[in-house]
């Protein structure tokens, strides 16, 4: 979900192919947490960091999964107090399945 509205008619973006309910969780974390990181801006505090998110970041929700679905609530004060220790906790397109189309694709097309 687009919080900035930039967007304009289409804030919201979904995302299917997640062949668990894990993977869909990790995905939606990391998109999160990349997401906050890229609107820490240097010197920002906690507070700073989660205006700049509410403005200009993207959230994330997995639907369908009940209490077993990773919610931003739960992870977003954290995502704010600290930035992510190594670039792994933010690389969310490795988890993209969208990313398997995209190699299914050229795989084709060779």
């Amino acid at each position: 979900m687009d919080l900035s509205g930039a967007n304009g008619a289409e804030p919201v973006e979904v995302v299917r192919g997640f062949g668990t309910i894990a993977h869909a969780n990790a995905f939606a974390r990391r998109y999160v947490r990349d997401s906050v990181d890229i609107c820490r801006g240097a010197g920002m505090d906690a507070k700073a960091v989660m205006a700049a998110w509410g403005t200009f970041g993207e959230d994330a929700e997995v639907d369908g999964a009940g209490d077993d679905a990773w919610r931003s609530a739960t992870e977003l004060a954290d995502f704010a107090a600290r930035p992510a220790a190594d670039a792994e906790e933010r690389n969310w397109r490795i988890l993209d399945p969208r990313r398997d189309e995209d190699d299914d694709e050229e795989e084709g097309e060779e």
